[in-house]
């Protein structure tokens, strides 16, 4: 049976302990994985050098076990895993960090591995290295970018964030970067409560008290997806009442606490503007007023003005007018 090796390295403006650091944290195997690879996270337990992590992945059209063992390594240097159960005959991924000054490393991942079902599967090799080189690349640029990202946030410290809407598209991506970087992320949700994990039921009027404490920023997401069916009259009651109940929720009982967030970023829609044609629209365009409101304008002002109980209250209050996210593992 063939053994393969593969390797990719790049020099980073970094320190090795840095790289080191940002894979111990939660939320680095999210960043990590590429967005057009479905994998599902089952289980992690331990720590890089003593572990187990747990995965579901693709295998053509089914899916499959892969459990990795963390076999050791030297904090700031280096460590490995190796797939013990899997779709993979053999599978030993070492990740160093190789100090080449004294603010920057190489970070460098090499992977043996050996292909299954003997000559059968040797007819994939290439394919298989394809695939490989793809999805390594982007882990480096990901690492480099987020390691980027959050030197310019330095000089912040460490944050706690609450987030809501955290299971979503993009939800998902922010809590893993910023986790990464060092920040504890809070997210609230409808979810079973975990150590981070708060509840809330907007329709109720309810909502942790205990997820308001301390936080220095609120990212709020949350709400009814406007891709999950017909927009039916029904569906549009719960389209607009989701953003609307849980942005005045959450903006009124961050007013009333003594310690207030610095910000409150609320998402809002680029449909808060209407249809302007080709018109350049910027953050300071009037918005449409009247009877005669697009849906979704009608949506954005509403969703927007059910912050001013935060932005009355002193706190910085941002509405962020997102448009269409689009990556490989979807959009909204």
């Amino acid at each position: 049976m063939a053994t393969h090796r593969f390797e990719l390295a790049t020099e980073l403006p970094f320190p090795a302990g840095v790289l080191w650091e940002w894979h111990t944290r939660p939320g680095a195997l999210e960043r990590l994985t590429p967005p057009w690879e479905p994998v599902r996270i089952l289980e992690r337990r331990g720590d890089l050098t003593r572990g187990t992590v747990v995965l579901e992945v693709p295998i053509g059209p089914i899916r499959r076990r892969w459990v990795a063992r963390h076999l050791g390594g030297e904090e700031g240097v280096y460590f490995v895993d190796q797939q013990v159960e899997g779709p993979f005959a053999r599978w030993v991924h070492t990740h160093r960090f190789e100090p080449v000054g004294p603010d920057r490393c190489r970070y460098v991942d090499q992977v043996e591995y050996e292909l299954p079902f003997g000559a059968a599967g040797e007819m994939a090799a290439a394919s298989v290295e394809r695939r490989l080189t793809r999805s390594f690349r982007y882990r480096h640029a990901t690492l480099a970018a987020d390691l980027a990202g959050h030197q310019r946030m330095r000089a912040m410290g460490p944050l706690t964030v609450l987030v809501t809407g955290a299971s979503g598209l993009v939800g998902q991506a922010l809590t893993a970067f910023l986790s990464t970087g060092g920040h504890r992320v809070r997210r609230l949700g409808r979810g079973a409560p975990g150590p981070d994990d708060f509840r809330w039921n907007p329709a109720k009027g309810e909502l942790d008290p205990a997820a308001l404490a301390g936080v220095d920023a609120v990212v709020h997401l949350a709400g009814e997806s406007i891709a999950g069916s017909r927009w039916s009259a029904v569906q549009k009651r719960r389209i607009l009442e989701s953003r609307v109940q849980g942005t005045a929720l959450l903006a009124g009982r961050l007013a009333a606490i003594p310690d207030r967030p610095r910000v409150l970023l609320s998402a809002s829609a680029v449909g808060v503007y209407g249809s302007r044609g080709d018109t350049a629209l910027l953050e300071t365009t009037p918005l449409h007023t009247g009877p005669d409101l697009m849906f979704v304008e009608q949506v954005g002002q509403a969703w927007e003005g059910a912050t001013a109980a935060a932005e009355q209250a002193g706190i910085r209050t941002v509405p962020a007018r997102i448009g269409l996210v689009l990556t490989p593992a979807g959009g909204g």
